[in-house]
């Protein structure tokens, strides 16, 4: 079978405890593989050159979009997927996406990127984030020193374009890391956030960005802050991160006991979004705010919609909380027909969080 036409493009630093799960991982699939190390004092070049076609050096400037722009500057082939030392490739369906980059050229790709996550009570959970990060360098390229976004080459203003869904299963385990680690992460990313930020203060992006990592950082009147600037900034609902923006401010509202504000800000929305992630933060809302009815509905249809494996480990939370509210309503029948479901997603998750 001839080579994919695909390369794999990861830059590193310091990346030993990750880059040989990562390499390994990704060595059956046949991808052309490119690591930029960015000025590793660890094995991590060592490691690499056991398994990437290309290591090439790139000098760290502060800004993730140029290292990952260098990378791909080095691979042989057009189409790229840029990974990070702490993502695991388990299954790819090559000839699909193969397809796909034929009849789809101006389109980016699309995969639900599985995070396992150590929370701050010391139990494990993973979450589903969709990230784009396949698409032709020749149309293409990546801005922002920190959490970088794809642009077109030649229309680098047009900050929408279309995705395709890539069927693979990618986990992440870069943040299934100590608390003190994760505050030293997302330290640093504020502080690259407000570089950016001085460029332009008005990016409701990067207004946004700092509104995770201040919740991450349990600063949740800060995050409320941030996020709120986002809103008022964008106008464009179809740009990839709203919907995600207006999801994290009604969890950064429950933090801060507003409960009544979380119900609103995604009722307010709730005819552009349509997805089992906002159908499963509208339920957590309304079951904090004591609708239980409400969260109850919501809950059972989240777990109904055709893309509610996005959900990750909250699909086995709804089945939880489905279960429990039948129980506590006396309906036990109903909370028994749910059994079989929350079983599954259970065993589900244990897969994903041992894999």
């Amino acid at each position: 079978m001839s080579k994919i036409p695909i390369s794999v493009c990861i830059i590193a630093k310091n990346e030993e405890k990750y880059i040989e799960g990562c390499l390994q991982h990704l060595k059956p699939f046949g991808f052309e593989i490119i690591v930029t190390d960015t000025g590793s004092t660890d094995r991590t070049k060592e490691i690499a050159e056991k398994y990437a076609d290309k290591v090439v050096d790139f000098e760290w400037i502060d800004d993730f979009a140029a290292a990952r722009n260098f990378c791909a500057e080095h691979a042989t082939n057009n189409w790229i997927l840029a990974l990070d030392c702490d993502e695991y490739m388990n299954t790819f369906d090559y000839k699909n996406i193969r397809i796909l980059t034929q009849k789809l050229p101006r389109c980016v790709g699309r995969f639900p990127l599985k995070n396992l996550v150590m929370g701050n009570d010391g139990v494990q959970r993973y979450s589903v984030d969709d990230v784009t990060r396949f698409y032709n360098k020749k149309r293409f390229f990546w801005i922002n020193p920190i959490h970088e976004q794809l642009v077109f080459i030649d229309d680098p203003t047009n900050i929408t374009f279309p995705c395709f869904d890539m069927p693979t299963e990618i986990i992440h385990h870069g943040y299934n890391i100590s608390g003190d680690e994760m505050a030293e992460k997302q330290l640093r990313n504020l502080r690259l956030l407000g570089k950016q930020l001085e460029k332009n203060p008005e990016d409701a992006y990067t207004w946004f960005q700092i509104g995770q990592s201040q919740f991450v950082l349990m600063n949740y009147d800060r995050a409320v802050s941030a996020y709120e600037m986002a809103l008022s900034l964008e106008s464009n609902a179809e740009r990839y991160f709203v919907e995600i923006l207006i999801e994290s401010l009604s969890k950064a509202y429950l933090h801060v006991h507003r409960e009544q504000d979380a119900v609103n800000v995604l009722l307010k929305y709730a005819d552009k979004f349509k997805t089992a992630k906002y159908t499963y933060a509208l339920a957590g809302a309304y079951y904090e705010n004591h609708q239980t009815l409400q969260a109850l509905m919501a809950f059972i249809k989240a777990t109904s919609m055709k893309d509610r494996d996005t959900l990750g480990e909250s699909l086995f939370v709804c089945y939880n909380n489905i279960i429990a509210i039948y129980r506590e309503m006396g309906e036990n029948e109903m909370a028994d027909m749910y059994m079989d479901l929350y079983e599954k997603s259970r065993q589900e998750r244990d897969r994903v969080l041992n894999s």
